[in-house]
């Protein structure tokens, strides 16, 4: 294939016109927005991460202040408790209300354990039985639960009003397979980035998984809220 020069005006414009449709694909109903917190140094440093209640880095002080340049129209906010979603949220410019529901899932004694550490008969236990839990941790069921009823409480709302909740990679994920109508084990097949943004939309037949692990894209120099 021949190379092809491109000049520098037509790389803004290309540039312009890729940021222009990533907006647009975004003005369609009302959403239930779920959102994963920004970088601490635990994400870092790939270690399993759940009821640790880490600070963002400054990577992810970076990350939620793009989060709060790509959603802009809010009426309710919800976060969990921990410290890196409390952050993040910070950038919405409103008062969340906190909700346990949406917290990570308990790891128990593998809490801060680097993923690379766990040994591959443990993971094959561990995604293979949404009932098993390590020690003092919770099972892949019972965070489904609290995080589809958290869901379900949302419903009609959600219909009328761009809600934001402010959570972790699990409750994401069990929040997808809540839209899909899918079995919790659902979960262990997704991938969730840090500060992604995954959007729900709320209709007649029920809720409607519109996007899902999207990354907005960091701008140099970015404020730290909107």
């Amino acid at each position: 294939m021949p190379s092809v020069a491109v000049r520098s005006g037509e790389t803004e414009r290309s540039a312009s016109a890729s940021a222009l449709t990533w907006a647009v694909a975004w003005l369609t109903d009302r959403v239930l927005y779920l959102v994963r917190h920004g970088r601490t140094e635990a994400n870092a440093g790939l270690r399993l991460q759940g009821r640790i209640d880490l600070p963002l880095n400054d990577v992810g002080r970076r990350q939620a202040a793009a989060l709060g340049l790509a959603i802009t129209e809010i009426d309710r906010l919800i976060c969990s408790p921990l410290l890196r979603t409390r952050q993040t949220a910070e950038v919405f410019g409103m008062e969340p209300e906190i909700d346990d529901r949406w917290m990570e899932m308990d790891y128990g004694v593998m809490d801060g354990v680097r993923m690379a550490e766990i040994s591959p008969e443990m993971w094959d236990l561990w995604t293979s039985d949404a009932d098993y839990a390590p020690e003092g941790g919770e099972t892949l069921h019972e965070l489904a639960a609290r995080v589809w009823a958290a869901c379900n409480d949302l419903i009609d709302d959600a219909r009328t009003r761009n809600i934001v909740v402010v959570t972790h990679a699990t409750p994401i994920k069990a929040g997808m397979a809540w839209a899909l109508g899918a079995e919790a084990s659902l979960t262990w097949r997704a991938f969730v980035d840090q500060a992604s943004i995954t959007r729900i939309i709320v209709r007649d037949r029920g809720p409607v998984l519109a996007a899902f692990n999207v990354v907005p894209p960091l701008v140099d120099d970015q404020p730290a809220g909107r």
